[in-house]
């Protein structure tokens, strides 16, 4: 049995297609099925079950699977652990997060783990919370900053930060001309809103408001800009986590924190319970949860 052996039952058993695994690999599709046949065949049983449109792993495949990504992961780490050894800690981290303050959150991470370790490259990726967990368990990336809630099985998070939640009204809107830095849900009901474009940050926001209240919910965005962008224009008034003022700075746009309920937007970094990080991305793991137990500590 070689190495590219299980890297390609890996990635077949994380496709579960054997054409979009050889897309993956760069290679063919047939030599990839003879691969497969030539392990099954050394182990004597089969790891697949193929059917007409599907595939499915037997029981002996979801063993083995378990065992090849402890293999793949123990050759990563040994490599990296000899490369430290004479030049330090080195690699490259893969991150995902979403808007409003989890970038500064990354960034932030990053300089401070920069200095300890500058031989350490990054490669960040942003999208809205549910494709950032996507990205996550298919191990497309090793660690991520969302917002909750999440109910994705299989996940570790740890908290990392929190901000008020803010309405962001036009300029002209009736509410902007009051001079107060603050809002209640109630004086948002009869007005048209625009809010971000998750099925359970939709349920989060109507909970916001009385029993029977229905707020009239005009847009849904995945995406702070298009907020921004739709407010200035009129279209709604924007409930978005506090970053998005930032964006608003200067910019005609009243911002207004919600207060009544007090509401918190609650960030979380996320990784893949089932899946071993590299050596690199452990040690920025434990950076994050120390920073951030000692910001606690200090608060």
């Amino acid at each position: 049995m070689e190495l590219r052996h299980i890297r390609y039952f890996l990635a077949v058993a994380e496709e579960m297609n054997f054409t979009r695994a050889a897309e993956k690999l760069c290679i063919a599709q047939p030599p990839l099925s003879r691969q497969i046949q030539e392990l099954e065949a050394e182990l004597g049983t089969k790891l697949f079950v193929r059917k007409p449109h599907a595939l499915q792993l037997t029981e002996e495949g979801i063993l083995f699977r378990q065992y090849a990504q402890q293999i793949v992961d123990l050759v990563k780490r040994s490599a990296e652990d000899v490369s430290e050894m004479e030049k330090g800690l080195q690699g490259m981290i893969y991150l995902a997060s979403v808007e409003g303050q989890a970038p500064a959150l990354l960034s932030e991470w990053i300089a401070g783990f920069h200095e300890k370790y500058p031989h350490v490259t990054y490669s960040m990726w942003n999208g809205n919370s549910d494709d950032v967990v996507n990205r996550v368990m298919k191990g497309l990336c090793d660690l991520a900053v969302i917002l909750e809630p999440h109910n994705a099985e299989g996940v570790e998070s740890v908290p990392v930060y929190q901000e008020p939640w803010v309405a962001m009204i036009p300029e002209g809107h009736p509410l902007a001309l009051e001079q107060k830095e603050t809002i209640r849900m109630e004086e948002l009901l009869p007005y048209e809103l625009i809010i971000p474009s998750r099925e359970s940050r939709l349920q989060e926001i109507n909970g916001w408001f009385g029993e029977g209240e229905k707020p009239i919910v005009r847009c849904r965005i995945a995406h702070m800009l298009n907020a921004y962008e739709l407010t200035k224009r009129g279209v709604g008034i924007t409930i978005y986590p506090a970053a998005a003022a930032d964006l608003a700075e200067h910019s005609g746009i009243c911002i207004r924190k919600i207060t009544e309920p007090k509401v918190m937007a609650s960030y979380v970094l996320i990784r893949n319970r089932s899946r071993a990080l590299s050596r690199v991305a452990q040690e920025f793991f434990n950076y994050v949860e120390e920073r951030t137990a000692a910001n606690l500590v200090q608060k």
